[in-house]
């Protein structure tokens, strides 16, 4: 197949021809006239669920996986981490055993899950911090437990996010990282010197940073100037214009580098639901009428009700930034914490047949997808 748009790196017009699961050739264009941009698919880090199916349900099916992976595609994300949240023993074996099921039968499956992300329940039960998670079922590390996770994933757990002042958190640190795991730190009300254990012992990712926190911090020692100091930590952040203001997003940038800079969506069960209030386990969410999602009655915010076509576009806009330094926000970056092969995520021969064609100018609210590729079958063209 042949898909003809500008590349987002060049700015050029391009035809790149995929043969298989892979791009075969990249051939300059004389004109650009009437074609879309052309980019490597979104890789997305945090994936909770979308619209009614989620990862952390009781009854989570195969049938949920595939309409998760089916609804994200046309966000023009060819690749997620699924998110499996704070909740029973039980539960979260069943999920992660599907998953790791449909996965060894479907090349597709395999192809859109590159790795798990198991958040919670090692995180701290304060409010603000604990975020939407069940206060019922958050725990102390077991590494037990991690390796009875990791058998039950056969092996593709890649994030395990946790507070790092939990009791015996810096021991199960060590341990799981050199498993070759990614500790990230998210959901804690960790002392600064209790982030830089956690990072001394290996924790190399924040999850979605400033956010999973309290309302009110100490102004100079907090947990998050504190991960924003560190240069051995990348930082995802949710850009959806609901979870961080613009200014903070301006810094955090500023403060990481864009090279330490992981766009995630963290969109989860109620994303693509009308405005309302619903039960979400024991919790109440609200859909406001701008989609964002909350616990209703608080301040505090449930997930994201976003995809990346949007938070992309919302990033350019913060920023004043354009696709070439934006697009690899939520490709090669997130490719380089989950250490994917070193072309994933890439425009160029050998590297996998991945694509989006968007179209997009200055000022749009999201990226308008018209074609998905996903190793190189196409999974989404507009009507």
């Amino acid at each position: 197949m042949n898909y003809q748009g500008i590349s987002v790196f060049t700015k050029q017009p391009v035809e790149i021809t995929v043969q298989g699961d892979k791009i075969s050739t990249i051939k300059p264009l004389k004109s650009a006239k009437g074609l879309p941009f052309i980019a490597p698919g979104f890789l997305d880090l945090q994936v909770n669920g979308y619209n009614g199916s989620d990862y952390s349900l009781e009854d989570f099916s195969e049938e949920h996986l595939n309409r998760i992976i089916s609804s994200l595609a046309a966000s023009g994300t060819t690749q997620h981490v699924p998110t499996i949240v704070t909740g029973p023993r039980e539960r979260i074996l069943k999920t992660l055993d599907i998953i790791a099921e449909a996965r060894a039968r479907s090349f597709d499956i395999a192809s859109a899950i590159p790795g798990i992300h198991i958040e919670g329940p090692y995180i701290s039960s304060e409010d603000g911090p604990r975020g939407a998670h069940d206060p019922a079922y958050i725990r102390n590390p077991n590494l037990s437990e991690f390796e009875e996770w990791q058998k039950a994933a056969r092996g593709k757990i890649a994030i395990v996010t946790v507070a790092p002042e939990k009791e015996g958190m810096i021991d199960f640190i060590k341990k799981v990282t050199a498993s070759g795991v990614v500790i990230a730190i998210g959901h804690t009300a960790a002392k600064p010197e209790q982030i830089q254990e956690a990072v001394a012992a290996g924790a190399r990712l924040s999850t979605h940073l400033g956010n999973g926190s309290h309302s009110y911090l100490p102004r100079l020692k907090n947990y998050i100037w504190e991960q924003l100091a560190s240069d051995d930590l990348m930082a995802g952040i949710i850009t959806d214009g609901f979870h961080l203001p613009q200014s903070v997003v301006k810094v955090m940038v500023r403060a990481k580098g864009l090279a330490r800079v992981i766009l995630v969506s963290d969109v989860a069960l109620l994303g693509g639901f009308q405005p309302g209030v619903y039960k979400w386990g024991n919790l109440d969410v609200q859909v406001f009428e701008d989609r964002h999602l909350g616990l209703a009655g608080t301040g505090f915010l449930a997930g994201a009700g976003h995809l990346l076509d949007w938070d992309i576009a919302h990033f350019m806009s913060f920023m004043g930034s354009d696709l070439v330094s934006t697009i690899p926000l939520c490709t090669t970056n997130p490719a380089k914490i989950l250490k994917l092969a070193g072309n994933f995520g890439r425009l160029e021969v050998g590297a996998p047949a991945n694509l989006v064609l968007f179209t997009f100018q200055p000022g749009d609210e999201r990226l308008d997808i018209v074609r998905t590729i996903r190793a190189g079958k196409e999974i989404f063209t507009k009507n």
